[in-house]
């Protein structure tokens, strides 16, 4: 599955609609970015139960402002709806394959559990 073009009006529809959802935040000035997209786009190759986003930082400025983007690239992680990977930077080849693994293999049961124990001690 080829990697698909996030913004303001699909990306809450496609994160909370699929199972693992991987999403690039670029820019097409910035060379890791461009570095980086041909590992991304063979992950979606490798993938195709995975979806792929990438947000456009200069046409999407709200999504990137949402998500606190602070230097690109920027990966991020949602299963089932919920951020489980959020770190700047390009990922080598066998860094994104074992994030992609180590995600799909994730409990949510037991990462919803934890969320959930960390915003009642929060208050």
């Amino acid at each position: 599955m080829a990697t698909q073009t996030l913004t303001q009006q699909n990306f809450d529809d496609i994160v909370t609609g699929n199972d693992v959802v991987l999403v690039d935040f670029w820019a097409s000035w910035c060379g890791p970015c461009r570095s980086f997209a041909p590992t991304y786009e063979a992950s979606s190759e490798e993938h195709p139960d995975v979806v792929h986003g990438k947000v456009d930082t200069e046409a999407e400025q709200g999504i990137a402002q949402a998500a606190n983007i602070r230097s690109i690239p920027t990966i991020m992680a949602f299963r089932e709806g919920v951020l489980v990977f959020n770190q700047a930077g390009a990922l080598p080849p066998a860094a994104l394959e074992d994030l992609v693994t180590q995600v799909k293999a994730l409990d949510m049961d037991e990462v919803r559990k934890q969320i959930a124990e960390q915003s009642s001690g929060a208050e």
